[in-house]
């Protein structure tokens, strides 16, 4: 059989002398290549104007509060994201000056709780019939211990174990620095998915399998407890209030803390999540799920409502409106000015350096599609700027990377990046319409492990 000819041609000398050729003739490569071999080439590409205008003035914004968190090393921006916007309204009602919920508290039992949600994964894939080099469990063993999330994943960690101030719980090396530790976990979730898979091809029973995922987990707790601590059963917590008055609550569970003391102000069970998928293939209006995603065993399954990216935005300027933050996800690193914290379509020339354009010449579908995008980072917004006409012109991000990058934390983000980088957002059930809201009453539509709407903040 003849063997089919290259529709492009090798890259031999004549290309390679043309393409020197072409380059070294204009000028402006040089120069642009010049600065580019000292500077950060997306420093070069930043455009002045940005920085001649009032970024962080806004008309509608919810009371900040302090101090700014950061989640150094780690990729805990989804907890970082809800416990900033819970404590919002938490602080207003106990009058705190300053205050942090524990985001390692929710690290550790999210490890926990991921760690048997990917062993009992492995051992339902495994009576599918998937083979070990199949995509589906190729996909389940590249990261089976992931620091991202989303949203109902927060939803099952909190309404079970509850929250605890940091006093009660503080950070630990592997918390601020996960990467070791997701080394461990690693090994030992592949090596146990191995155990678990040979188990069930020798004919062993659910009894049986269920016994050794329970003795795996044992080790797995041992590991999470030595690097991140094991939080009381209990706790008190002591503070002073705004007045300098001391109080005192507990010993108490976290779990009774939250639904004592956040619950009636931020009730993580009536936010719901919408997202924006606009490819063709995932009509808005639908209701989507991702198989195999998830962090807890019979836990809440990650429910994706999809909807126009419009009513997004006009559902997140209601809330803050009406002074509630917003929990969202989106793709940060697109057309980001990280020192100055800014997203912006237009905020990096790079026409002016590369005589190109990048990251904005695909549409947001095509850039899903081709594996140019995805939700990569969870915030939460905070501010919103409209205009005689009541239209957003640009909204404000709390994020969590510490005071150094952009206004001592906040970042300003353009409707234009929020309609082409945003994909999720968080907002309480009463903002939204009820026809929306029967959109959850449909049965799931299952998108394959590796969508990347699966993809975790």
């Amino acid at each position: 059989m003849e063997t089919l000819k290259p529709v492009v041609k090798a890259l031999d000398k004549d290309v390679i002398a043309k393409m020197r050729t072409i380059f070294a003739s204009d000028k402006k490569n040089i120069f642009a290549q010049n600065v580019c071999s000292r500077v950060d080439p997306f420093d070069v590409c930043l455009s002045r104007k940005y920085l001649e205008e009032p970024l962080h003035v806004f008309n509608h914004k919810v009371d900040e509060v302090k101090p700014t968190t950061n989640q150094k090393s780690s990729g805990r921006c989804w907890i970082f994201a809800v416990l900033n916007a819970m404590r919002v309204p938490f602080m207003k009602k106990l009058t705190v000056e300053e205050f942090e919920f524990s985001q390692g508290y929710l690290f550790f039992w999210d490890k926990i709780e991921r760690s048997n949600f990917f062993l009992n994964n492995v051992a339902e894939v495994t009576k599918r019939g998937e083979s070990i080099d199949g995509r589906l469990m190729s996909f389940l063993l590249n990261d089976p211990t992931s620091d991202g999330g989303q949203w109902d994943m927060l939803v099952n960690l909190i309404t079970k174990y509850g929250v605890m101030p940091k006093k009660n719980f503080p950070e630990t090396f592997s918390c601020e620095q996960s990467m070791r530790l997701n080394s461990i976990l690693k090994s030992k979730h592949r090596e146990y998915a191995k155990a678990i898979r040979d188990k069930i091809s020798s004919g062993a029973s659910d009894a049986d399998v269920k016994m050794l995922i329970e003795d795996q987990m044992l080790n797995i707790f041992r590991v999470v407890g030595i690097c991140l601590g094991v939080p009381s059963e209990k706790f008190t917590w002591e503070y002073y209030d705004k007045n300098k008055a001391y109080h005192s609550v507990g010993p108490i569970t976290p779990r009774e803390f939250y639904e004592t003391h956040i619950k009636p102000v931020f009730n993580i069970e009536d936010k719901v999540c919408l997202v924006t998928d606009p490819r063709p293939t995932n009509p808005f209006g639908n209701v989507y799920t991702v198989d195999c995603l998830g962090n807890m065993v019979g836990g809440r399954r990650c429910i994706y409502n999809n909807q126009p990216a419009e009513l997004l935005l006009e559902l997140t300027a209601k809330s803050i409106k009406d002074g509630e933050p917003v929990w969202f996800g989106c793709e940060v690193s697109k057309r980001f000015a990280g020192k100055l914290g800014i997203l912006d379509l237009d905020v990096h020339d790079f026409p002016l350096v590369f005589n190109l354009d990048i990251q904005k010449t695909m549409t947001k579908a095509d850039r899903l599609l081709y594996g140019d995008s995805s939700m990569t980072h969870a915030m939460v917004f905070t501010a919103v700027q409209t205009n005689g006409q009541g239209e957003v012109t640009k909204l404000r991000v709390e994020n969590s990377w510490g005071e150094d990058r952009g206004e001592k934390g906040y970042i300003v983000m353009s409707v234009p990046w929020f309609h082409e980088f945003v994909f999720e957002v968080v907002v309480d059930k009463k903002y939204v319409p009820a026809s929306v809201m029967d959109v959850f009453k449909q049965e799931p539509i299952v998108l394959p492990a590796w969508d990347p709407m699966g993809t975790l903040a």
